[in-house]
């Protein structure tokens, strides 16, 4: 239940979802799993999985919503054998070997019967909308993934704009400022030992772990113009994180401050409480992360009208 990564989103759409309007707009794509001619497909599941059926829990003006990805894994290796192994015997039979055409249908009929036997791979990546804040958050280590999910979600809604967000100041500037400028720092953070900086060009990149962020190596490295763009940072009290240049957040810990919240409460018996329960405690801690990460860094960019 705890996300480990975070794709943050500015939602602007001047619509404000009724939970019973969104529950409806994400049963019309509940998951259902691949059939046996079906590579691939993807669908809004229940976050409780067993324990429950609701498509979405919301707590405190926070929802919580799972997307279920399944695909068959069909390696390319071994389709790519099947194939010449038939295309050799086709030569042998008639002579001389296919065109390219017949080889693309022949691959085709050669995936068709390999796919009902290949196994089958569930992922599943949580989303947290945030409400009252109009944020989106998706559990994902990739922009690349997070869009797959908005996607989907965009097709559920039949529209849906928003924009990652995104400060001021390009998050990698502000970094740099803080490892060369220790009065830089805000209040409540302590920078942590993993950093990466890279030169102009992707040329001379330092990444290391267990180094000191005011150590000897970190000042050489910023001397000759290296800019951080991975930087870990210890939230007090809240939890440890790996902020990127893009505002991709990674390798997320909660505080045991915040952990023992859960500990404290009689919830174990009811598995249903007891996500709901770790949800809001988290989804507060990671929209005051998102707000008090956004005041560091130099307040939001002006936001723009994005497309559906």
């Amino acid at each position: 239940m705890w996300f480990k990564h975070l794709q943050l989103y500015r939602l602007l759409d001047e619509q404000d979802w009724s939970l019973d309007q969104l529950t409806q707009a994400l049963d019309t794509y509940r998951f259902a799993p691949v059939t046996e001619t079906q590579a691939r497909r993807v669908g809004w599941a229940a976050p409780a999985g067993r324990h429950g059926n609701e498509l979405i829990h919301e707590v405190q003006g926070h929802r919580l919503m799972t997307l279920l990805r399944q695909e068959r894994l069909l390696p390319n290796a071994v389709v790519k054998e099947t194939l010449d192994e038939r295309v050799e015997a086709l030569t042998a039979q008639q002579g001389y070997p296919p065109g390219r055409r017949d080889k693309l249908a022949l691959k085709e009929r050669i995936v068709e019967e390999l796919l009902p036997r290949a196994f089958t791979r569930t992922t599943r990546t949580d989303l947290w909308w945030d409400t009252k804040r109009r944020l989106i958050g998706i559990n994902a280590s990739s922009a690349k993934r997070a869009e797959e999910i908005l996607d989907v979600l965009r097709e559920s809604l039949g529209t849906l704009k928003v924009i990652p967000l995104a400060p001021q100041t390009p998050a990698g500037r502000t970094m740099t400022t803080w490892l060369t400028d220790p009065t830089s720092r805000p209040e409540g953070v302590i920078l942590g030992d993993q950093i990466e900086l890279r030169a102009k060009g992707d040329d001379g990149i330092l990444r290391a772990r267990s180094i000191d962020p005011d150590g000897e190596e970190v000042r050489m490295s910023l001397e000759v113009g290296r800019q951080a763009s991975k930087l870990a940072l210890n939230i007090e009290e809240q939890m440890s994180l790996v902020l990127q240049e893009d505002m991709s957040i990674k390798s997320i810990r909660f505080a045991d401050a915040v952990l023992k919240e859960i500990d404290d409460t009689d919830s174990d018996d009811n598995p249903i409480l007891q996500m709901e329960t770790e949800f809001a405690l988290m989804a507060h801690v990671l929209g005051d992360t998102a707000e008090r990460l956004m005041q560091w860094l130099g307040g939001e960019a002006t936001t723009v009208p994005a497309t559906s």
